[in-house]
């Protein structure tokens, strides 16, 4: 009997895109006969210093994003190849013990700084496997992503890999899978083009500042009585759920609060537009969903390129502030909708829906 092939994930938790690309892709492989194990060798062997970098990430990115911007742009002057980076150590030797026990087929980096362990450790180790990298951002890509040590690139967009083209990495390593996206968003049923949009279902993502889930939720409510607004304000439930609540308190009938959700992809499906932050995962959901997209909240430098893919597929745009979202909503809304109807329109056209699913079955053919 052949063996099923042993997949390693590794990923980190320094946004939402790496953790859900990894797991999302570990669904895919497992439905398609794989054995897998996703893994943060910096969350497993540093857990207290990576929980307060996790905590200064969110705190920096959500309050103080022109400072993550000059951070960002640091990070693609850092040398990764060099052994003695600090805080690298201990990861990476967890990582090593992890491959000797996994023994995987095959390893997937979701995070571009495991790529350079993985150089090292197979140079000691004498053993080497296939490693794919998913890059998580589109567009605008870090350096340290493009100087990564792999064997193939897998990408989320024809832009992206035209791009990385042009720095000069082969485009026989440059796989465009889409963004792995949960493996259901394939069967999904979303609102039809062709729907009345009354009443006009709005997925609000708020971010951890207290006081704009007042004002955004305002914003959205006011440009038509035909609006409605489930509110997800996820692991910022306690923080924000009593302001969240004077909302729903002022708006009777068209405000519903949830916490953590597993159900995303069944609420995109039922919801006209989604309103949130520019991350990885929210952006390429909601285009794997068909649903258009507004940016309340964008981190400069890795998000940039998520709101240019909007752009690009004409199938969102930002609106930072609270009179943009008004204004916004008001006209994708005027004339029944036929701004909302267009990029519906473009998006079933170009959106990809099952990325988690090719990456998979290129990964497979691959090892």
């Amino acid at each position: 009997m052949n063996q099923k092939p042993r997949i390693l994930l590794i990923t980190a938790a320094f946004g939402e895109g790496h953790n859900s690309a990894a797991k999302n892709l570990a669904l895919a492989l497992n439905a398609a006969g794989a054995e897998t194990r996703v893994a943060d060798p910096c969350l497993l062997s540093a857990p207290q210093s990576t929980a307060f970098l996790q905590w200064g990430y969110r705190l920096v990115t959500t309050h103080f994003p022109k400072v993550w911007e000059k951070i960002y742009k640091d990070t693609d002057k850092c040398d990764f190849s060099r052994p003695d980076m600090p805080l690298m150590g201990r990861p990476e030797r967890y990582l090593s013990t992890l491959i000797e026990e996994f023994q995987p087929t095959a390893i997937v980096s979701t995070y571009p700084i495991y790529p350079y362990f993985l150089h090292r450790i197979f140079n000691e180790t004498f053993r080497k496997v296939p490693v794919f990298t998913v890059i998580t951002d589109s567009i605008e890509i870090n350096a340290s992503w493009l100087r990564a040590p792999t064997d193939w690139f897998l990408v989320t967009d024809k832009t992206t890999l035209e791009i990385m083209r042009c720095w000069g990495i082969p485009e026989e390593k440059i796989i465009n899978t889409g963004f792995p996206v949960n493996p259901a968003f394939k069967d999904m049923q979303p609102v039809s083009r062709e729907d009345n949009c009354k009443p006009f279902r709005v997925l609000y993502f708020p971010t951890a500042k207290k006081p704009f889930v007042r004002r955004h939720a305002r914003a959205i409510l006011e440009a038509s009585p035909d609006v409605h607004i489930t509110i997800v304000m996820g692991k910022n439930f306690r923080l924000l759920q009593s302001r969240a609540r004077q909302i729903r308190a002022e708006y009777p009938g068209r405000v519903r609060l949830l916490g953590w959700t597993k159900k995303v992809p069944q609420l995109l499906e039922k919801h006209h537009l989604v309103v949130g932050k520019a991350g990885g995962a929210t952006v390429h959901e909601a285009i794997a969903a068909r649903v258009p997209m507004l940016i309340h909240h964008l981190v400069p430098g890795q998000e940039e390129g998520n709101l240019q893919l909007l752009q690009h597929l004409n199938a969102g745009d930002i609106a930072e502030e609270p009179a943009d979202l008004t204004e916004a909503i008001s006209n994708i809304l005027a004339n029944d909708a036929v701004k909302w109807r267009r990029m519906k329109a473009a998006l079933a056209e170009k959106g990809f829906n099952d990325g988690a699913i090719t990456a998979s079955t290129f990964i497979l053919n691959h090892i």
